[in-house]
């Protein structure tokens, strides 16, 4: 963990860093010992996987792009700055349904963990079979 009184400065990166178990694109940035940050993109059209955390909460802002995304039971549009809370156990999936694709930047609270399996499978809100 990150001491409190450690600066981290880094710049977004043209490449991901990682895929994430949703199957978007990760883009790794600041690093605190309170929660952690990253970018995410998901292409044009495609459909993550449905997952829910065992343990970290996520706020997520989106800041390119169109699409849904599902929490619960819920399904709402997002867009350029709408912002969007994913509480602990809960599921979630989200696609991108502009000509582009969809950007957000999220925080995960505490930061994510490297030391165990944080996001599981949940049911799937839209199916991803049609998907490459």
């Amino acid at each position: 963990m990150r001491p409190d009184s450690t600066m981290e400065v880094r710049r977004l990166s043209d490449d991901y860093d990682v895929i994430a178990p949703d199957g978007s694109e990760v883009r790794l940035l600041a690093l605190g010992s309170s929660g952690s940050m990253a970018h995410f993109t998901l292409g044009a059209g495609e459909i993550s996987a449905a997952k829910r955390h065992e343990m970290v909460e996520e706020l997520w802002f989106f800041i390119h792009g169109r699409g849904q995304m599902c929490i619960g039971d819920e399904v709402v549009d997002v867009f350029t700055g709408i912002s969007i809370r994913i509480p602990p156990q809960t599921r979630f999936q989200f696609r991108s349904s502009g000509p582009g694709p969809l950007s957000a930047v999220a925080v995960t609270m505490p930061p994510w963990p490297e030391d165990r399996v944080e996001a599981v499978d949940a049911p799937a809100y839209w199916s991803t079979d049609s998907q490459s």
